[in-house]
């Protein structure tokens, strides 16, 4: 059975910085591809950073250089440490899993497993 749990959000200020983890259960980290996606209300849910079971990353353009996804396959958790945080970046995150797939995506469609979320508000 596969579960994710996130945490480790909050509330910061402009400038600050977040780590967010996702526990997972049932992930083969060394195979499945990963990911973060953010929601605001109203909007859809986009794809902020994923990683494959090889370790390479691919990163929305938005976020790219003040976000890092990475995965620590022994605690079977994944990991977002976010750096300068910004209003926009205000939201509820989740992490995905998309079980077999080595495939590097930024789409919802991709991933089979959802966590709960965690929310993370940023003030300017």
């Amino acid at each position: 059975q596969v579960r994710l749990v996130e945490s480790g959000g909050g509330s910061v200020q402009s400038g600050g910085s977040l780590r967010l983890s996702c526990v997972t259960s049932g992930v083969t980290h060394t195979r499945d591809s990963m990911a973060w996606f953010r929601q605001t209300p109203g909007k859809e849910r986009e794809g902020i950073a994923t990683i494959n079971g090889h370790g390479t990353t691919y990163y929305r353009q938005s976020v790219k250089g003040r976000f890092t996804i990475s995965r620590d396959n022994a605690k079977n958790t994944l990991y977002l440490q976010m750096n300068n945080l910004i209003a926009e970046d205000s939201a509820m995150y989740y992490c995905a899993a998309a079980i077999g797939s080595w495939y590097l995506e930024l789409i919802q469609s991709h991933y089979n497993y959802w966590g709960q979320g965690t929310q993370v508000t940023v003030s300017s």
